[in-house]
């Protein structure tokens, strides 16, 4: 239906019924008017509900509309336990009953590899499900601002019951100056949890003043933890625009006090940058020794304040067993590892293999990645720093390990650069292991793969972060020239 046509038969701010068929993305939600006229829906919605919405928008080929009320809920619903639910972004999906999360998944992953990729008669494995579905994240950082975001239900009050110019916990969905205070969040470790509790307490009886965006002021910015299951070791990172030695003391008594059954390591991380990032420029050591040791499989890792490290360890064993079964290993084999980050990866291939190499531009995370490799006894794999964009330019180096039978990538959210994934299919690996967290992106990169000479054998998607729309995907591509 054209667009002049919708415009005729609808108008902003009208009242449309119609039942949610299917989810898209971000916030919205897919249905049919009676007369099959697709309509985008914003809210919290769960396919099945049958819902009134208001028209906010007429597109060409579809309206958009903002929910109002659901008249008839969907069987997959549940009542989220978190209070805030709605309000905070973290949970989208926590009013969906978990076997239907896994459904909603699969679909897009499917979707994304038909209508994105051109795929025809892929067959996408149903998701490996999280063991633990509540408290499964091994890091959360909570955001401070002089800007409390006012709950719907205070605007009625006479007194506010919390402070309007202080809040620890989460950044608003779409406000990068006002944060949501958490008193508990359902997906982090209860330790984690307590000491949210101590140091928002600590912070209130010292009056430090809460960083303000606007102004680039104020003392207090970031409060990051980390867990150890290994060694039931809890990360205490309070990121701050700078050290006051006196004060880092004082927080460490009143943690080490209130926690007493906890162990801990205690660390200060120092920034001055104009921004809300939870990475210091400086590191201060405030008590144990500022790292935590976690156990992948056979290995062990070492995680400071700033590394990267899997925020669901369990399902991180999941991914990469399931890595190690699509790359069908040999002994003499040699593999690339792209986007190596601090090396687990790497480190997994290195254990099966002849040689693996991993390549990383952060340079962090090669340190990182270097040191696992020495603390694991492993000697047969080599990191080098590089723009993957540049990986062309390596070719000669490398040369002396072999080119690569296996490659795994492993790229950020928006998927591989062109140029990273033109020189990958021009090494023409037998296999490629391909690792994503954003299935619109392996679509369109499994497209270019494809049209390489390669043939997509394998979908598996795993689920690392249950009550979110996440999901990280494991695609194996088979040579076939």
């Amino acid at each position: 239906m054209r667009e002049s046509n919708l415009r005729d038969l609808y108008r902003k701010g009208e009242t449309a019924e119609l039942a949610i068929s299917d989810i898209a993305e971000k916030d919205h939600c897919f249905g049919r008017l009676e007369n099959g006229t697709g309509v985008l829906v914003r809210g919290v919605l769960a396919v099945g509900d049958r819902v009134t919405a208001t028209i906010t928008k007429i597109r060409p080929a579809y309206i958009e509309a903002l929910l109002d009320e659901v008249l008839s809920p969907s069987s997959d619903r549940v009542e989220p336990e978190c209070p805030v639910f709605g309000v905070c972004g973290g949970c989208k999906w926590m009013h969906v009953n978990y076997e239907a999360q896994l459904r909603y998944k699969r679909k897009k992953v499917h979707d994304a590899l038909v209508h994105i990729g051109g795929m025809q008669n892929v067959a996408v494995k149903p998701v490996q499900p999280a063991p633990e579905v509540m408290h499964y994240r091994n890091k959360v950082e909570f955001s401070c601002s002089s800007k409390r975001y006012i709950m719907p239900e205070e605007l009625r009050m006479e007194i506010l019951e919390k402070p309007k110019d202080f809040a620890l916990g989460f950044h608003a969905p779409g406000n990068f100056e006002k944060v949501l205070e958490i008193d508990r969040c359902y997906l982090a470790r209860e330790c984690m949890n307590r000491a949210l509790a101590v140091t928002r307490e600590f912070a209130l009886e010292r009056g430090l003043s809460p960083y303000a965006v606007k102004d680039h002021d104020g003392f207090l910015r970031n409060l990051m933890l980390r867990y150890s299951e290994e060694q039931d070791m809890l990360m205490v990172n309070l990121v701050s625009s700078w050290h006051d030695e006196s004060l880092m003391d004082s927080y460490r008594d009143r943690l080490l006090s209130e926690m007493s059954r906890q162990k801990m390591t205690i660390v200060n991380n120092v920034t001055t940058r104009k921004n809300t990032v939870a990475v210091g420029e400086k590191e201060y050591l405030v008590h144990g020794e500022g790292v935590i040791q976690e156990r992948l499989g056979d290995l062990r890792f070492r995680i400071s304040a700033n590394s990267f490290f899997q925020t669901n360890t369990k399902q991180a064993e999941t991914l990469y067993d399931g890595i190690m079964n699509m790359a069908g290993l040999r002994e003499d084999d040699t593999v690339y590892d792209l986007y190596c980050g601090t090396g687990t990866i790497t480190l997994y291939l290195a254990e099966r293999c002849r040689r693996a190499v991993g390549l990383e531009i952060v340079e962090s995370s090669l340190a990182d990645a270097a040191e696992n490799a020495s603390r694991n006894g492993i000697t047969n794999a080599s990191f080098y720093g590089v723009d993957l964009k540049n990986f062309h330019t390596l070719l000669g180096t490398l040369e002396e390990f072999g080119f690569p039978r296996v490659i795994v990538t492993d790229p950020p959210r928006a998927g591989m650069h062109p140029k990273a994934l033109n020189t990958m299919v021009r090494l023409q690996p037998e296999t490629i292991v391909y690792v994503s967290c954003n299935p619109a992106n392996l679509a369109r990169d499994a497209k270019e793969i494809c049209a390489s000479g390669y043939r997509l054998e394998e979908v598996q998607p795993v689920d690392m972060f249950p009550h979110t729309s996440h999901i990280e995907t494991l695609a194996c591509f088979r040579r076939t020239v």
